[in-house]
């Protein structure tokens, strides 16, 4: 891959910002320090590249590896908290990669407080492609998914809060359906037969304090980000998964079909429709939705035609939960724009309830690559 040419991409920040302030979308720029905590729940893609460091006092940090949580912060410590707000960004990011530099530039625009959620969505989308063209951007092919649906779905299939859990985080990974509902062992291939057998049975409390115990003698404290505690919640949920019946076959068959569909947008909400139909499940009110949004994007003047839907599309963070969107120059090509709806991230941030928010993020580099460097 060729090194970066930050004269290119500082003129193309330069545009980006200049196009997304016009458009009402101020300037914020968070702090490059940050606490580390606050990424470790947004998913492995981020909390296993994070760089890490400490000052005199002992206290740790990590270099902003994303805007997302940084910017929404600074929404829940201003006085516009709970209130529609927009904000802008561009500028550097840290994290570890197999290729290119870990430092590359970030830019994007997001949303937070508007109760219009199928408009805010088609704006952000529309908003973050014409900020990419006005720098200068090659033409980009969109494809997207909507966690909404599968949340709504799974509900509507009345599965274990367990089945439920593990499937919803098997989506975010893309995993196929039948490594999602692999249970015999844990994603490291090691044998815990022995501590699940243990568990089985035992109630929550009890169960989880052993794990935590069991830990606590090993001198774990946490592992790939995770707390000693989110470890035991996965313990339980396996040996709760392994007492179980397993994953009832009807239900199976129907999460096959709906995770099977990929196509145009209207063909897609059409055939979503007859499945929901057909299995007799209540899913009008998620594909209301998403029609709605559909046409947002078109009022907007987006080809909804050109867009590509997929059920099983998601993007590896954990705090998306509803419309979530990739745009490349050509299929297989790394994304120069990514983003989506997080409505509960900034309870889990400290919002006393959940604000609706949605944002993308355009990659700079990619934007002013060599399209041989885009599929790198």
């Amino acid at each position: 891959m060729r090194e970066p040419d930050f004269t290119d991409s500082r003129a193309a920040c330069a545009a980006i910002l200049t196009h997304l302030e016009a458009a009402g979308y101020p300037r914020c720029e968070p702090p490059i320090l940050q606490k580390p905590a606050v990424f470790f729940d947004s998913g492995e893609d981020i909390r296993s590249r994070l760089y890490l460091t400490s000052d005199l006092s002992g206290a740790e940090y990590c270099l902003r590896p994303e805007y997302t949580i940084p910017v929404c912060r600074q929404y829940l410590a201003s006085e516009a908290v709970g209130r529609p707000a927009t904000f802008s960004y561009c500028g550097p990011v840290f994290r570890y990669r197999n290729e290119g530099p870990s430092e590359f530039l970030q830019a994007g625009l997001e949303s937070f407080g508007r109760a219009d959620r199928e408009a805010a969505d088609a704006e952000i989308l529309s908003l973050a492609l014409d900020a990419a063209a006005n720098a200068g951007g090659p033409a980009l092919a969109v494809r997207f998914g909507d966690a909404g649906l599968i949340h709504a779905l799974l509900a509507a299939l009345d599965l274990s809060p367990q089945w439920r859990r593990r499937v919803l985080r098997g989506h975010a990974q893309e995993k196929t359906l039948d490594a999602v509902l692999a249970t015999a062992t844990n994603a490291t291939g090691h044998d815990h037969s022995g501590v699940l057998a243990a568990l089985e049975g035992a109630d929550k409390q009890g169960a989880r304090a052993l794990v935590e115990d069991l830990l606590a003698i090993a001198g774990i404290s946490a592992v790939g980000g995770r707390s000693a505690a989110e470890i035991a919640e996965r313990f339980l949920e396996q040996a709760a998964l392994k007492s179980g019946p397993g994953f009832p076959a009807e239900q199976r068959a129907v999460l096959e079909s709906f995770l099977a569909i990929e196509t145009d947008p209207d063909e897609a909400s059409q055939r979503l429709r007859r499945l929901a139909a057909d299995a007799r499940l209540d899913l009008g009110a998620a594909l209301d939705r998403f029609d709605a949004r559909l046409g947002f994007l078109a009022a907007r003047g987006i080809d909804v035609a050109e867009l590509r839907f997929a059920t099983r599309f998601a993007r590896n963070l954990d705090y998306y939960t509803g419309f979530a969107f990739e745009a490349s120059e050509d299929p297989g090509d790394r994304p120069v724009v990514g983003g989506g709806r997080y409505d509960g991230l900034l309870r889990s941030l400290g919002a006393p309830t959940d604000i609706p928010a949605v944002g993308a993020a355009i990659f700079v580099e990619r934007l002013t690559a060599q399209p041989a460097d885009r599929q790198r």
